[in-house]
């Protein structure tokens, strides 16, 4: 009759006999794909991050099915969601609390990452893929932002596309490019809906599904940093791995049961969050000749918009010195004649656009650069560390202060990105940028320093 042989009985047989693809997919990437027996909670945030991308996708589809994308009705659109759609509260609030929450377990996920070193060898695609996938979502959440077509919605907007004019030569024109308009309006609200409900959240799903593939095509990190593959038994399956179904299933759904607590807590009692999650601005309609007195981007946006900031006139000529100075570090670390002749010219060249008056770029633009660049670098992280070990377990203790400096550094710089500028609070910025940007400049030289343990042959096992 054409049907597959199939070892399975019931409805599990009856498709597998059909489809026998769905079934293997099951095997390959389930019950027998096998993950480090050690892995601890830090390991919950990958799986919560997947399940928080179905809750965006499917509130979104809801919200989507009342919302008016059009400059005189979205406002009102999403207040008619709120006060008169049966459940429209829950699902608005779902999507607005699902987007912060988004956050927050990819920044977990990725300090998971930097703290075990799952970004080394051989998983440099694997974290490639996963900046890739950060970067969507900067989008996807800047795009969303505007539909509110609220207050700090129109303002927020405004201020970041404008920072595309200060680009030199063409960024009038990409202002008005992304814009659709010399203003924001209808067509900007119009395109940044597409972009929000169609486009992104398919490549979002695509690259989910590439990191997904690309890390069982390598295998799991885990915290000793050990390669499980190394060491297999008779039956050529790891001797420290265990089936991630139905092992890491059940251990993840004991970690999302304290994320639903979370979620839904904040979605009954504190869906703004006093103004963290959804600005009071926000509920008042978007009038252009009305700037709010205090304009900031949502809380996961503000370590980058608080780096923007700091980066004043005043300010170039430290970002000068510290260009020389590594300039002068990569130098005499390389011995090829051409490769220093490289570094010695784009020094020159980054100095000459800090200080020369003729050629000097002004601070806007180097905030942008700076901006851009402090989420950007994380794609150099496989080339950065130098350590001959990947976790921080067996690395010196202070490489643990180097990676908490740069945690409060970025925690500091997002708190003082919600607040108003102040000569102390740019100081203060300025400090959390230099001490950002070091972290990762220095990398290459401040990881190979310090006594280092033995890491051990097999994984260290430690129930919890």
């Amino acid at each position: 009759m054409g049907l597959h042989k199939t070892p399975y009985r019931g409805l599990a047989g009856w498709f597998d006999s059909r489809m026998p693809s769905l079934m293997n997919a099951f095997r390959v990437h389930m019950s027998e794909y096998y993950a480090p027996k050690n892995f601890n909670f830090w390991y919950f945030f990958g799986s919560m991050a997947l399940v928080v991308l179905v809750i965006q996708l499917l509130s979104g589809m809801f919200l989507a099915m009342h919302y008016k994308p059009d400059s005189n009705l979205a406002f009102w659109s999403v207040e008619f969601i709120m006060r008169e759609v049966s459940g429209g509260w829950f699902i608005r609030y779902m999507h607005s609390t699902g987007a912060s929450f988004f956050f927050i377990v990819v920044y977990l996920h990725m300090f998971r990452g930097l703290l075990y070193g799952s970004y080394r060898t051989p998983r440099e695609v694997i974290w490639l893929v996963g900046c890739v996938i950060f970067m969507a979502l900067m989008a996807e959440s800047f795009f969303g932002y505007l539909l509110p077509w609220g207050q700090m919605s129109y303002w927020g907007a405004q201020v970041i596309i404008n920072l595309f004019d200060s680009i030199p030569l063409v960024g009038p024109d990409l202002s008005t490019w992304i814009r659709g308009d010399f203003v924001i309006g209808d067509a900007t609200l119009n395109r940044f809906f597409a972009l929000h409900a169609c486009v992104l959240p398919l490549v979002l799903l695509g690259l989910a599904v590439a990191h997904i593939f690309a890390l069982h095509d390598v295998g799991s990190n885990n915290p000793d940093g050990v390669e499980i593959k190394e060491r297999l038994g008779a039956d050529g399956r790891p001797l420290d791995g265990i089936p991630f179904h139905p092992y890491y299933t059940v251990h993840d759904i004991y970690g999302l049961a304290f994320f639903f607590l979370a979620y839904f807590g904040i979605i009954f009692f504190a869906p703004e969050l006093g103004g963290v999650f959804l600005e009071g601005n926000n509920f008042i309609p978007a009038d252009p000749l009305q700037t709010p007195q205090h304009i900031a981007p949502l809380w996961y946006f503000t370590p980058y918009y608080s780096i923007l900031r700091a980066t004043t006139e005043g300010f170039l000529i430290w970002i000068a010195a510290c260009a020389v100075g590594l300039g002068a570090l990569v130098y005499f670390s390389v011995r090829d004649w051409r490769l220093r002749a490289g570094v010695a010219v784009g020094t020159a060249i980054v100095l000459a656009l800090l200080t020369v008056p003729k050629v000097q770029l002004d601070a806007k633009l180097w905030g942008v650069i700076l901006s851009g660049a402090s989420a950007m670098i994380l794609f150099a992280m496989p080339w950065l560390d130098r350590s001959p070990v990947k976790s921080m377990r067996y690395r010196p203790a202070w490489h643990r202060l180097a990676l908490g400096a740069f945690v409060a550094a970025f925690l500091v710089l997002g708190y003082l990105g919600m607040l108003p500028p102040n000569p102390l609070r740019t100081a203060i910025a300025q400090i959390a940028t230099a001490i950002y940007f070091g972290f990762f400049a220095l990398m290459p030289w401040w990881s190979r320093l310090g006594e280092f343990k033995a890491v051990p042959d097999r994984v260290r096992f430690v129930a919890h």
